[in-house]
């Protein structure tokens, strides 16, 4: 069974419209969904001593999610408000609480190198520790968000194996230009998504196209995680890069089915 380690960010995403509460954050996220496609998952990163941080533990324990490396630091989890228009999320302020603090210890490093891959994105605060990581011999997937030419994905991109972005705004010579520099700075496997329009891949031998699948779009926080989510399980599987995007587009349209995240 494939093993992923998800470190980094984590957030409640609060709905203020219905009140309702949902936990989220990129490798929160991805650890959720390769659950789901059946392989191990474990999370590493800070949650406060509130009631948030409660509902986030005990949501990725029922889920299956191995949390034993979460560290549980007196203060508040981070919070997201939200808000869901024409179908679409909406962020609004957001409360990093005590993610802000958060680094990777030694041990959690060790217990890392367990794993088949090391997922992490932007506002992971672990890109600092990911060359080390990469040299003791753990695969790393990094997701740049819309912001791949950022201070931290540029130290991240370095130590990369994988890296994810999104940009639904670039015509397609600009964003094979945009991927091809991504790749210059060292991920062996560069993916774009691109929303409606599908994903992107390029792997050094040439570029891949995906569509999207067709469904009913309910609420599309965490599609793009579950995307990752399915092209990585795929890849560690020893898909091609064809067969890892089809898993990523099928995974991101069963999420796009349901009300928050997972």
């Amino acid at each position: 069974m494939i093993k992923l380690a998800c470190a980094g960010d984590n957030c409640i995403d609060y709905y203020g419209a219905t009140g309702e509460k949902y936990p989220g954050g990129n490798p929160v996220n991805v650890a959720v969904y390769a659950r789901r496609l059946g392989g191990a998952a474990s999370y590493i990163g800070a949650v406060g001593t509130d009631e948030n941080g409660k509902l986030l533990l005990n949501a990725l324990e029922g889920k299956g999610v191995d949390v034993s490396r979460v560290h549980i630091v007196e203060g508040a989890t981070a919070l997201t408000h939200v808000a869901i228009v024409n179908g679409d999320r909406v962020f609004g302020d957001y409360h990093e609480g005590v993610m802000e603090g958060f680094a990777l210890t030694q041990e959690d490093i060790t217990f890392i190198e367990k794993h088949d891959m090391l997922v992490s994105g932007l506002w992971g605060r672990v890109e600092g520790e990911l060359k080390r990581i990469s040299e003791r011999g753990v695969p790393i997937a990094f997701d740049c968000s819309d912001r791949p030419e950022s201070p931290q994905a540029l130290v991240a991109l370095a130590a990369a194996d994988i890296a994810f972005f999104s940009d639904d705004i670039s015509d397609d010579a600009a964003l094979r230009a945009r991927i091809r520099a991504i790749a210059a700075q060292g991920p062996r496997v560069v993916v774009a998504t691109r929303g409606a329009r599908g994903s992107l891949a390029y792997d050094g031998a040439g570029f891949t196209e995906q569509g999207i699948i067709d469904c009913t779009v309910v609420d599309t926080m965490g599609a793009g995680d579950s995307f990752l989510a399915g092209f990585l399980c795929a890849y560690l599987r020893g898909g091609s890069t064809k067969g890892c995007l089809l898993a990523g587009a099928q995974s991101s349209a069963v999420t796009l089915g349901y009300r928050g995240a997972w």
